[in-house]
């Protein structure tokens, strides 16, 4: 991959972190992490996730 393209998925995952980062957010807020536990662990999975890609993609425009 480029730096362009590597910056450009570096860019939707952020997108991606924001929005489940907003999401975790409202669950834990309206008590819902309790309530949905399952869906709430699955968001934070999806978040981890993000990361890690991002970080690889990161890592992998510095080298």
């Amino acid at each position: 991959m480029t730096v362009d393209e590597h910056q450009r998925v570096i860019e939707e995952l952020q997108v991606v972190i924001d929005d489940t980062q907003h999401t975790i957010d409202r669950f834990e807020a309206t008590g819902m992490d309790e309530q949905m536990p399952e869906d709430y662990d699955k968001l934070l999975d999806i978040l981890d996730d993000a990361v890690k890609q991002q970080r690889e993609h990161v890592m992998a425009m510095l080298g």
